[in-house]
């Protein structure tokens, strides 16, 4: 007779298999015999969180920076769709991620319909693989396909729903499928020739590194481009810091919708390259019919609508196909990127105006200036949803990928602080912030227990308003009257020490340095309450900047 293992075993076996470490995760009776599982694997940690959206949004970061699929657990009915948004945020955002939920019995049944949803439907809109497992034998080739989606590009989320029934019974087949090795293709030749072409014919290129580029860490090829050519590069806020950003061609990050420094720069060119475009974080520029060539490199063909259709496109691993270019293009010496770098050089004009701003409570600019002073070169800024998302992504030089995790796919509110405790736990040696408004902060505040029994090393700077701060200006600048969007707050600091975390209340700006570097130098779990003036978010952002920069 042949050996059997029951459903779940085999299921943790093929995790195994997988590579993975990490299941987050809060289970529940249906997930019984797979939480039985796990307790016998010495290759698996379980990671039990206070709530299934924080456990999603650490898978999500896991994969967001290993390139490894991340995995969470979840129970059926309120457990699975507390998945959702993690999911929406996965997948929307390129990050390779399993999910894992249960289910009541499918082959008979003990309590009606009790808390029964259909959850593989449900998930199929915000997934790439939504499936449900309906025999144990089917279990290896069903993991193995859920990784191989969950990390193809364009990475995203999977789900697999394991049913109590099914995680019980016996398995004849259960060995994990073996891994393949699949190479993204290389660009064609003829592709990568007709867009150097394009790029020596043009008076004034420009490079726009895209949230793909990020993903694949094609820095150094990029770089190498960059260097040879002298052609001068910006970034989306999910591309920042593929590039460090202190080269003297960097033309800033296009944070805002239109009218800053960085898009009168783009403006000024004559052809654009666009290395790893997301449709999803909305191109920099609006394409017309004005003889401009937009160029496509990514390992996608491009999403054409209204405003990009670009008329060139190499497509193929980033890295390669940028390199392709590199190796081919004969840098124009008539180029000349004066106007543009004039452009990215009144950007800092204006902001160290407004970082210099010691005011209190303090001044955004001022903050992200404070926070790039504190934070050593290789230290992760893990950002939430808000207005200040704005200011640091204009406002903050990135040195490294992935060193500035922001969210411009979904823009969820309550990942800042999961995505922070799971880069504190992946680079223990790193200094981490997660950087909060009170609102988002206070979506997932609950992690803060998990933060501290982890054990993990971290500062959540709160910038509190005491208002939704990003909808508030949004209500302004449309000529809203003020209205709806203001609420109280807990005391942050007795709300830290009452998880056991260490809590900080500024009361001003060189408090606020000194604050900043204890916390960064101190071990142990740090909370920072730092009151904001946002008074002046509508006039700088969406006059000044615009103004400033129509002069120029």
């Amino acid at each position: 007779m042949a050996d059997t293992k029951k459903a779940s075993d085999v299921f943790i076996d093929c995790l195994e298999a997988e590579g993975c470490e990490y299941i987050f995760g809060v289970p529940g009776e249906e997930n019984l015999d797979l939480l039985d599982s796990l307790g016998k694997s010495d290759k698996i940690k379980l990671i039990l969180t206070r709530h299934e959206q924080g456990a999603g949004f650490m898978a999500a970061t896991y994969g967001r920076h290993t390139g490894k699929t991340g995995v969470c657990l979840a129970t059926l009915g309120p457990g699975a769709t507390n998945f959702v948004t993690s999911a929406a945020y996965a997948q929307l955002g390129g990050m390779p991620v399993l999910m894992i939920t249960g289910q009541k019995p499918i082959k008979k049944s003990k309590q009606g319909r009790f808390q029964i949803v259909d959850i593989v439907s449900l998930m199929e809109p915000v997934t790439k693989y939504s499936i449900q497992i309906a025999a144990g034998d089917n279990i290896p080739s069903r993991v193995r396909e859920a990784y191989r989606l969950a990390e193809e590009e364009k990475p995203g989320a999977t789900l697999i729903e394991l049913p109590e029934d099914i995680a019980e019974e016996q398995a004849s087949d259960f060995k994990p499928l073996p891994k393949s090795v699949a190479r993204r293709p290389s660009a064609e030749a003829k592709a990568v020739r007709t867009a150097v072409k394009a790029i020596e014919a043009a008076k004034s290129p420009v490079l726009v590194i895209g949230a793909g580029a990020n993903r694949k860490l094609c820095g150094r090829m990029l770089e190498q481009f960059v260097e040879k050519t002298g052609i001068p590069f910006l970034t989306t806020q999910m591309g920042k810091g593929v590039i460090d950003e202190r080269h003297p061609k960097f033309l800033g990050c296009a944070a805002l919708s239109a009218g800053d420094f960085v898009h009168r720069a783009v403006e000024a060119s004559d052809c654009i390259i666009n290395v790893g475009h997301d449709v999803i974080e909305k191109p920099p520029f609006f394409m017309h019919d004005n003889g401009v060539q937009v160029i496509h490199v990514s390992t996608k063909t491009a999403e054409v609508d209204p405003v990009y259709f670009p008329q060139t496109e190499v497509i193929g691993d980033i890295a390669n196909g940028i390199w392709q270019m590199k190796e081919d293009i004969t840098p124009n010496r008539s180029w000349n990127f004066d106007k543009l770098l004039a452009y990215h050089q009144a950007e800092l004009d204006h902001t160290k105006s407004l970082s210099d701003d010691t005011r209190f409570p303090i001044f955004p600019p001022h903050l992200v200036q404070q926070v790039r002073d504190c934070m050593p070169h290789d230290g992760i800024i893990c950002l939430d949803n808000g207005v200040y998302k704005i200011w640091f992504a204009r406002g903050f030089t990135a040195y490294l990928p992935n060193t500035v995790l922001l969210d411009n796919a979904l823009a969820t509110m309550g990942a800042g602080l999961p995505s922070a405790m799971m880069s504190a736990m992946l680079y223990p040696d790193r200094k981490v912030m997660a950087i909060c408004g009170d609102g988002g902060f206070m979506m997932n505040s609950q992690e803060m227990e998990t933060a501290v029994r982890l054990g993990l090393n971290m500062t959540i700077l709160i910038l509190r308003d005491d208002a939704y701060g990003m909808i508030r200006w949004k209500q302004a600048n449309m000529g809203f009257d003020d209205y709806g969007l203001t609420y109280g707050n807990p005391d942050f600091v007795k709300y830290a020490e009452s998880y056991g975390a260490a809590g900080h209340r500024v009361e001003s700006s060189e408090h606020l340095t000194e604050v900043l570097a204890h916390c960064r130098d101190t071990p142990g779990v740090h909370l920072i309450d730092c009151p904001v003036d946002y008074t002046e978010n509508d006039q700088i952002l969406n006059h000044d900047i615009k103004e400033l920069s129509a002069k120029l």
